[in-house]
């Protein structure tokens, strides 16, 4: 139960909460825009380093958000083998140090505290955007690497809009989308269902590995309604439905076949309103996960949970004058376990926030903000977090921007009820967080240069406490720093246009009491996207390296550096049809992200894509 102190904190925030409304309602009313979910993003874009993966762009890299991600960002992707559990590191911190951020709201696991990317489906979405750098005053729990936003759109006025998509590809993979969408003056309409599907059977002869059990397939369904009251109010609702059958790879016959399933449904409505100097965004979301493990794919279920989330979140702009603003974000959590074959029986837990931001651009050429937050959560002592960020315009070719904040990660329920091992006594790991970014352009070229620095204390481990027992603690100190750079070249001439982009990353993850680099964590990495469209024809290259990682934190064992390069071409005989051929790891490199789990050789992909 809630103490007294908390019950009466919770109660205050939800009075404000209500009579915030209830002043917008009756205030004068005015014009509103069309509705973007995740109303957040466009706002820290403003100073912090992020980056925009249109449909365009998933369909480049539409087998895995994985492949998305690996391809088309500078995040190192750790994956257990094509298709199988697979998560992201941000500037070296690990994968429980990203949010996962659909429309607006975070959906880590209350489990484990982060995602899995092979369950996400890159067509669910129709833009997939990247933040770098902490965003806990916003974005919650795990923002502190960075945060990857899951986004879908609602448009208005537009009439009727279908997409069919469908890619086959080696070893039997399947993709295909469908989608319709329709939308006139004040109602919006948008649903798609999309699978994937794959045999994943793919063979290292040189190092006799074949990818056994290594199949796949999941489908999604999403569905999107928004519907414009009058020009000041506007409803809206986003949901999704997950389900997914994932085995994982043996390196034998004699093994034991596994498999894992989840399925995950996420539902939000919203209500958007201007009125006078107000503007707010009320959210409500309910949030499900269910998975099952299987130890023998044969016998029932060795373990399984299932995770409730119910999230109140409203977010409240005042415009102090057309250049100045102040944002306050308030949210009320409920959620709930259930496990079977941890230990975890129903641990419950209420949660509640609120950050406050100030917004200024008064000057031409200056812009800042300035943001705190505090959390009250049942059953341990939260952190204050702060941020501050600012963007000068030097001139015309150069301009600088600045970011510092502190951020958490809490523990979660598996870190603090799993049984045995479950430490109720972990406090939230915490990392306080600086870069400073450089943007100069020059004609068609432009130029990012971004050093960072990450302070984290109290990292959460988990250590042995006999040999069959472990349980986790906070015990490390861990910095992490680097410098990103990326180089951009765009231009459009008669029917060309040529796009290019390379980025370089070099990352330092540090544990203060060995002095030693992180597990996983690449000290150089290059990504080289470019696309060339002249008339009916398009082409695109994909060029990406990894250098030696270690796999422990011996600083002894490691994966060889890689090099991967990918192709396509694409053909539009028609503005409404779309024909695409493409070519992974065309030089048939042999590489790993993970340590015993062998990617695909060369392999090849066709694609169809109808729009109507």
């Amino acid at each position: 139960m809630l103490s007294e102190e908390r019950q009466v904190m919770m109660k205050r925030i939800v009075t404000f909460f209500l009579i915030s409304l209830l002043h917008q309602v009756s205030a004068q009313e005015s014009l509103i825009d069309t509705v973007f979910i995740d109303n957040q993003f466009s706002k820290v874009s403003k100073t912090a380093k992020t980056s925009n993966l249109t449909s365009d762009k998933i369909l480049e890299n539409s087998t895995s958000l994985s492949d998305l991600l690996r391809f088309q960002s500078n995040i190192y992707i750790k994956e257990n083998g094509r298709g199988s559990t697979s998560s992201p590191s941000f500037r070296g911190t690990l994968a429980s140090h990203t949010a996962f951020v659909w429309n607006g709201i975070n959906i880590n696991s209350i489990f484990l505290g982060q995602g899995d990317i092979n369950n996400l489906n890159p067509l669910s979405y129709e833009n997939v955007g990247i933040k770098f750098g902490g965003g806990s005053v916003i974005y919650g729990s795990g923002a502190i690497g960075g945060s990857i936003h899951l986004n879908n759109s609602l448009d208005y006025n537009k009439g009727f809009e279908g997409t069919v998509f469908s890619e086959y590809g080696s070893f039997a993979t399947i993709n295909s989308l469908v989608r319709g969408k329709f939308s006139n003056e004040n109602f919006s309409f948008n649903a798609d269902i999309n699978h994937s599907q794959s045999k994943n059977d793919f063979e290292i002869t040189e190092k006799k590995f074949i990818n056994r059990n290594g199949e796949y397939q999941n489908t999604s369904f999403n569905l999107g309604l928004g519907y414009k009251i009058n020009p000041n109010n506007e409803l809206y609702w986003q949901s999704q439905y997950y389900d997914s059958d994932q085995h994982y790879p043996i390196f034998s016959e004699n093994q034991t076949k596994t498999k894992y399933q989840v399925q995950t449904i996420r539902n939000l409505a919203g209500w958007k309103l201007r009125s006078g100097q107000f503007k707010n965004n009320l959210k409500l979301a309910y949030i499900e996960d269910n998975f099952q493990y299987f130890s023998d794919i044969d016998k029932p279920k060795t373990s399984s949970g299932i995770g409730k989330q119910y999230i109140v979140r409203n977010d409240l702009d005042f415009l102090v004058s057309k250049k100045s603003s102040f944002n306050l974000i308030t949210e009320y959590q409920y959620n709930e376990a259930e496990g079977f074959g941890s230990g975890i029986q129903n641990p419950k837990r209420n949660a509640a926030n609120f950050s406050l931001l100030y917004r200024n651009v008064n000057l031409e050429k200056f812009y800042w903000e300035l943001g705190a937050k505090q959390d009250f959560v049942e059953g341990y002592k939260s952190p204050f977090l702060f941020s501050a960020s600012a963007k000068y315009l030097v001139n015309n070719w150069y301009q600088s921007s600045i970011n510092i904040s502190r951020n958490f990660k809490a523990p979660t329920f598996n870190d603090l009820y799993w049984e045995p091992g479950g430490n109720r006594d972990l406090i939230p790991e915490t990392s306080y967080q600086a870069e400073m970014s450089h943007y100069f352009s020059y004609h068609n070229f432009k130029l990012g240069i971004t050093p960072y620095y990450i302070k984290m204390t109290d990292m959460i481990q988990w250590v042995p406490v006999t040999p069959a027992i472990w349980s986790p603690k906070n015990v490390k100190k861990v910095d992490f720093y680097g410098l990103e750079t990326e180089l951009s070249f765009n231009k459009n001439w008669n029917n060309h246009k040529v796009d290019a982009k390379i980025s370089y990353s070099h990352t330092r993850s540090v544990d203060l009491e060995t002095k030693k680099q992180l597990s996983y964590v690449p000290f150089h990495q290059i990504n080289f996207n470019s696309s060339y469209q002249y008339k009916i024809i398009g082409l695109f290259f994909q060029a990406l390296y990894n250098s030696k990682r270690y796999v422990d934190d011996s600083e002894i064992n490691y994966l060889e550096n890689y090099f991967v390069l990918n192709a396509g071409i694409k053909l539009n005989p028609t503005k409404h049809i779309q024909l695409g051929f493409k070519i992974n790891n065309i030089t048939d490199e042999i590489y790993q992200t993970v340590n015993y789990y062998f990617m695909p050789k060369r392999n090849y992909a066709v694609n169809l894509n109808l729009n109507f």
